[in-house]
């Protein structure tokens, strides 16, 4: 059976939601610096500053909206990978994960084959394995196109 997405490895494993990461956020950040050189201008031109003012918060408050709600879906996804690999460890050797792996290494293991995983997180648990080690250790890459 062959996929229509290529095979998954380090080199090629990150992943960027382009209306986010290359539209909203750089747009967002530049109107946030636009409207505090135009509110500094105006403030320093004697001018009216209300709507100056305005537009500044509410940039500012739409690069923070644009933050908060990516960094909430991030963690929503962080805590299923650690469900996720908690339950596939179970499943694969009996007993629950180690706890004191924390949610960068287990986002990383979760790249590891079924074969890899357990031994490859009891490895991180005893060498504190930074999670970009973790993954070059992988040899068998157990692919996942649905984290963004």
């Amino acid at each position: 059976m062959s996929s229509s997405k290529p095979e998954q490895n380090y080199n090629n494993h990150k992943q960027f939601v382009p209306i986010v990461h290359f539209f909203l956020m750089p747009l967002s950040l530049v109107t946030a610096i636009g409207s505090l050189v135009y509110a500094g201008l105006q403030i320093a031109g004697g001018n009216a500053v209300f709507a100056s003012l305005l537009l500044l918060f509410l940039s500012i408050m739409m690069l923070l909206l644009i933050l908060v709600s990516r960094s909430v879906g991030l963690k929503v996804q962080d805590r299923v990978i650690r469900t996720e690999e908690d339950l596939r460890h179970y499943k694969l050797t009996g007993r629950w994960i180690d706890p004191s792996l924390t949610i960068p290494q287990l986002i990383a293991l979760r790249f590891a084959s079924d074969e890899e995983f357990p031994p490859l997180c009891e490895q991180a648990v005893k060498e504190n394995l930074k999670p970009d080690a973790i993954k070059r250790s992988i040899r068998s890459w157990r692919a996942d196109h649905q984290r963004v």
